[in-house]
This record gives structure tokens, sequence and C-alpha cells, in this order.
């Protein structure tokens, strides 16, 4: 009877009312403060920031959006020193304020590798070695040696090096190789649409080096490919082992390489089939 009787007091209903009141500007703090928190909502688009210092992105002001933390560093001649190489979350991604941002930065110096023993190796594994340990292959010079194809001396700067120094990253060996007792001849490969750096490595593996090289656009070096060579692509010149190979560039800017190539396959196939025939081509 007495919580029966109680119920029916107005004194009840008015604390009642004044708890749900109470309780529900209780939940809205709750909800707001969890709203701060999180900050519910407010999400930016990550900048591009490669190639930028850190001076320059806190000088913008993005030190107040991101927490910045460098976690490693590589060497970049394209990129000024000390700036954004990689980061992490990637450009165009949507976080929220606050969140970390992982950069990889270029290095003021390349790392340092240590030389390899390419001595009595054949040529082709040595390019493979020198590759493996971030280094390039120079100028390949051929002596007079019973083993063709061997590597009988590494050099740096036309000097000697011996394996285990320590040299930088991307260093370029020049290497003498042996030519053999019989003198052979080597194809030229087919390098039309390829990269300066596609075409130097086909070159190599086929036992020949670089001549002059023309580039006749004017374009970042990134968009060239090769346009035509010296002696001609597809002809029928006999090459010596060492012999140079002259390389024309052109933009992708400006020609349309697949098409090229198809013409300049399409060339050949016609004018190999008019032989066959007994015909000269035009």
């Amino acid at each position: 009877m007495g919580f029966f009787y109680f119920l029916k007091k107005g004194k009840f209903y008015k604390h009642l009312f004044f708890a749900l009141i109470l309780t529900g500007i209780l939940i809205w703090i709750s909800l707001k403060a969890l709203d701060l928190y999180t900050r519910h909502g407010e999400v930016y688009i990550v900048p591009d920031f490669k190639g930028k210092t850190l001076d320059e992105m806190i000088q913008e002001g993005y030190d107040e959006y991101f927490d910045f933390i460098v976690i490693d560093s590589v060497y970049d001649k394209n990129l000024p020193k000390g700036s954004v190489f990689l980061q992490n979350p990637e450009p165009g991604s949507k976080i929220k304020k606050g969140r970390r941002m992982y950069l990889t930065m270029v290095a003021s110096m390349p790392e340092k590798v240590t030389m390899p023993n390419l001595r009595n190796l054949s040529l082709r594994q040595a390019l493979v070695t020198l590759e493996t340990h971030g280094l390039k292959a120079g100028h390949l010079e051929y002596v007079d040696y019973f083993a063709r194809n061997a590597i009988i001396d590494q050099l740096i700067n036309n000097e000697p090096i011996e394996p285990g120094t320590e040299i930088y990253k991307g260093s370029t060996i020049d290497l003498i190789v042996g030519k053999g007792e019989m003198e052979v001849y080597v194809p030229l490969p087919f390098l039309v649409g390829k990269t300066r750096e596609e075409a130097i490595k086909e070159l190599h593996y086929a036992s020949l080096n670089i001549g002059e090289e023309n580039f006749m656009d004017s374009d970042e070096k990134s968009n060239f490919r090769v346009y035509k060579t010296f002696p001609e692509q597809l002809s029928e010149t006999k090459l010596k082992l060492g012999d140079t190979v002259d390389l024309w560039y052109r933009s992708v800017n400006q020609i349309d390489f697949d098409q090229y190539i198809n013409e300049l396959l399409g060339d050949t196939v016609q004018s190999d089939t008019l032989n066959a025939k007994g015909n000269l081509p035009e």
C-alpha cells in the first residue's frame, strides 16, 4: 500500500522529471566530450608531401594537423636532400586531425655498400651481382684473354677496386673483360621503345657499350625512350665484343611508340618477304 500511495504524490513525478532532465544533460555532455576526443566528423585530405622538407611543412602549418614521424631514409639524387621520399598515409587519404604521418626522407649522402668480387665471374654473373649490390655496370673494355666474357678486373674512376671496399650505392663499375681466342660477332638487341636504363642493360648483356646519346625533344628524362640507333635497328651489321651503339631518344609525349614499333617491324617483315620473292624493296 505504501508504494502505490507514494506514486499518487505529485512530489514523486516532480523528482522523476528532474532526474530524467539531469540524465539527458549528462548523456549529451558525454556524447559531446566523446566527439571532441575522437574529433567526430573532422577529416582532412592528406596532401602530397613528396619533395618537401620538414621545415617547409612546419612553416606551412601542417604540424597542427599531423604528427610527423621519420622512420627511414633513402638516397635519391633527383630529390632535394632532407625532403620527403615516401609518406604513410598516402596522398589523398582521409584522416583525422592529429594522426601520425610516417615519413621516409631523402638522405644527404647515398648509402654505402661493399664492393663484391667480380674477378673470374662471367659477364652475365658480374652484371647480376652488381645489380643485387645496388651498383651500376659502366664501360666494358675487352682485352686479349683466353676466356671469353670472363671478368679480369673491376675499376672505379679508372682505378682497380678491391673486393670488400666500401663505396657509395649507385656507383659505376667499369669492367675489364676477356674476348677469347676467336673473334666473334654479336647481334644488336632491339632497343627501340626502351628507357635509357633498359637500353644500357640490354647492351651490356649483349657484350656491347653505349656510345653517343642524343635527346631530340625538350622533356623530363623519365619520358624519353630510344627512337633510333646506329648501327640501325634490325640491320645486319656485325658488331664485335665491346663495340659502341649510338642512341637517339624521343619523348613519349611526342611519339606513339607502340605504333612506331609496329610500323618499324611491319616494314621489316614486308622487306624480308619481298627479298624472299627475289624482289628488292624500294
